[in-house]
């Protein structure tokens, strides 16, 4: 999917090819593909860019997203033109700066960006940035002599690249590539490689497909990044207040730690996500008695960086993930939040580990074997409750979840972009079993899958899935409105800790169960619940849905029915009722009838049709939920979402006093809590059965 760049500087008139749609990398889920078929190259931290160049030499250089790069960087323009020998090529590539120890460094490239920007309207439109000067390191060919190169193959591609020799590689370069036969071959495995990655400051690996064509604008499963993450403990030195959902709130915490050769404290960036809700409220209680007027570093901060900060007194530790610590700047770079650190003390914080100064972007891979490590869980064999509770090490481990064993695999793998990782959401799930198993009791259940995690690709599975442990019960249900024709689907039930810790590691993250219960035969017997979805339109939230909810309430208990609320996890909530109908077509209907009464009642925000016209300002309430055909995810679900959301049984005395959206959003650590507390909300659900009217 090739398209003109819009506005590029060289385009008009000098034959520049059209702009490709970079072509995306997904993530592989915390595991780096091995075999011949697969080559790996730098993943590296600048500035994705295509070069496109006329048969003159004319330049284009455009960003990812379009905007048009080249008069920012000027000197890299013209640099091609000799090895091409009057040739149109359309390259791509990233552009990097490097620090003065050879290490790419993103903050330097912001720092020039931003110079750039601010004169760019002026006199000094053309500065040549001497200071900070940059690279383009090209991985991709994808058009040579006006002859697409799309649909060639990665080695055929990566052939015809390094077959042009590079006459200023100071300012283009090819990136070095390692296939898995050459690494064999030089007594190195992928896992050196990465060894040698993290030792030289670089982000990580992008693991490519060798026969793999390139398609522009898709994120392909042929291309996989493996980032690397560590953790570090900061001292919190200040904070800015939350915006938006989270006013009042903690919105981001500014880190220091200081520095080993002067004892100095120093700023070394900030951290905005990965919090509960309910940690935002703790830590800003704490961070208020500890507020002070000044900042509590050795030198002052890039005001830049500090917009809105409230400084505190630097007594307070944490643990943050992170990505990168930029040697240049001395920054930590994709934060993320793990917890409050009260075993350690702020005198006893460092700057994290500095990549070793020298090591190259071409340098080998010369680091010596040594296995990967993670947090994962270790089981606990003795407790029905938890299948997983404290951290070992090691890619694999045995763990007794009831009285079945089970070998779980890369529970150091995050699922959820705030770092959540699959060790985390199988011990969540381990924990919540006891409230869990009754509400998908007899229940089909179909999952979604998210292996990947939640940015990679997910599936629906209804049909048990190959290599599901023999002990597993399932049942055989004919599909709805096939009359007979087509295979029936053969589900799972999960009616056991074991089951619940095996789906959970396969990633299925998203429990979805049908409003009625099966039959040892697969006979569908009649519904028991009653379900009204409510789901927001644009410009409402789950606030509007709980005004609605509240009348449904009123409604249904005129009726003789008692409604029980929970979160969708989402957006949204939904109300349950246990009835007794022998029509499988009843519960529609009556749920349908209402919802038009109240969209009635009030047009201007509930809207009882699916149309997206009639949303906006409304909410939908969702009544065919109750088809026979239809599911909706199961109380104390996770949801597939940025970060482990659940679906969470409230009480009406939270339903009535919901302002804020954020009042009724939990994670799973927040559920964990409630149903310590509280046990589980929806437990009358069932000795509150009532004819449906």
């Amino acid at each position: 999917m090739a398209r003109e760049s819009a506005g590029g500087r060289g385009d008009a008139g000098a034959g520049v090819p059209g702009w490709v749609e970079p072509m995306l990398a997904t993530t592989d889920g915390g595991r780096l593909r091995e075999g011949p078929q697969w080559a790996y190259e730098y993943k590296l931290d600048g500035y994705r860019a295509c070069m496109r160049i006329a048969t003159d030499g004319a330049t284009v250089l455009t960003s990812r997203n379009g905007i048009d790069f080249t008069d920012e960087f000027a000197d890299l323009t013209g640099v091609l033109t000799e090895c091409l020998e009057g040739r149109s090529a359309v390259l791509d590539g990233e552009i990097v700066a490097y620090n003065d120890d050879g290490q790419i460094d993103f903050g330097l490239l912001q720092e020039r960006r931003g110079r750039y920007q601010t004169h760019r309207s002026s006199v000094r439109r053309g500065e040549p940035f001497e200071d900070i000067p940059v690279r383009f390191l090209v991985f991709d060919l994808l058009q040579l002599g006006g002859v697409s190169l799309l649909r060639e193959p990665y080695d055929e591609r990566r052939r015809q690249l390094t077959r042009l020799s590079m006459p200023d590689p100071y300012r283009v370069e090819v990136v070095r590539a390692f296939t898995f036969t050459g690494l064999a071959a030089d007594r190195r495995t992928p896992r050196h490689l990465l060894d040698h990655v993290k030792t030289s400051g670089h982000e990580g690996v992008i693991a490519k497909l060798r026969t793999s064509a390139y398609t522009p604008g898709r994120r392909s499963g042929a291309w996989l990044k493996h980032p690397l993450t560590q953790t570090t403990e900061v001292i919190i030195c200040g904070y800015r207040p939350g915006q938006g959902r989270i006013t009042g709130r903690m919105g981001g915490l500014l880190l220091g730690a200081h520095d080993p050769d002067t004892g100095d404290l120093v700023y070394i960036g900030d951290v905005g996500t990965g919090f509960t809700e309910d940690e935002r409220g703790r830590l800003q209680a704490r961070l208020e008695s500890l507020e002070q007027k000044r900042h509590p570093f050795a030198v002052a901060p890039p005001r830049a960086d500090v917009d809105r900060a409230h400084w505190v007194r630097p007594e307070m530790v944490g643990e943050v993930v992170f990505r990168q610590f930029t040697r240049g700047a001395g920054r930590l770079r994709h934060t993320a939040w793990r917890g409050l650190r009260e075993d350690k003390k702020p005198a006893d914080v460092l700057l994290p580990h500095r990549p070793h100064p020298g090591a190259a972007e071409t340098a080998p891979p010369v680091s010596s074997p040594g296995p990967t490590s993670g947090r994962v869980k270790e089981a606990a064999p003795d407790e029905e409750q938890s299948a997983v509770a404290s951290p070992p090490v090691g890619p694999r481990i045995t763990v007794q979840a009831g009285k079945r064993r089970l070998t779980l695999s890369n529970l150091d793998k995050p699922l959820y972009q705030d770092g959540f990782t699959k060790g985390e959401v199988i011990n969540y799930y381990s924990r919540i079993t006891p409230v869990l198993l009754p509400h998908l009791a007899g229940r089909p259940v179909t999952f979604i899958r998210f292996p990947d995690g939640v940015g990679g690709q997910q599936f629906i599975e209804k049909n048990v899935p190959q290599g599901a442990p023999a002990w597993l019960p399932t049942i055989r249900i004919a599909r709805s409105g096939t009359r007979g024709s087509g295979e029936p689907i053969t589900y799972a039930l999960l009616d056991e800790l074991a089951a619940v810790v095996w789906a959970a590691n396969m990633a299925a993250l998203e429990l979805h169960v049908p409003q009625w219960t099966a039959a040892a035969d697969g006979t569908r017997l009649p519904p028991d619940r009653l379900v009204f979805d409510l789901d927001p339109g644009p410009e409402t939230s789950i606030v509007d849905c709980c005004r609605v909810a509240e009348r449904l309430h009123d409604v249904l208990a005129a009726d003789g029915l008692t409604p029980l609320a929970k979160t969708s996890g989402s957006k949204g909530m939904q109300l349950y009722c246990a009835i007794i109908t022998d029509d499988p077509a009843a519960p529609s209907a009556y749920a349908k009838k209402l919802a038009q009464r109240l969209a009635r009642e009030t047009p201007d925000r509930v809207t009882a049709v699916m149309a997206k016209a009639q949303r906006t300002g409304r909410v939908f309430i969702d009544w065919s939920q109750n088809n026979p055909a239809k599911t909706t995810i199961a109380p104390y679900s996770l949801r597939g979402r940025d970060h482990p959301t659940v679906s969470t049984p409230v009480t009406w005395d939270e339903v009535r006093g919901c302002r804020r959206a954020t009042q009724l959003v939990f994670t799973a650590d927040d559920v964990l809590d409630r149903v310590n507390d509280h046990g589980d909300l929806l437990a009358d659900l069932d000795t509150t059965r009532m004819a449906l009217p």
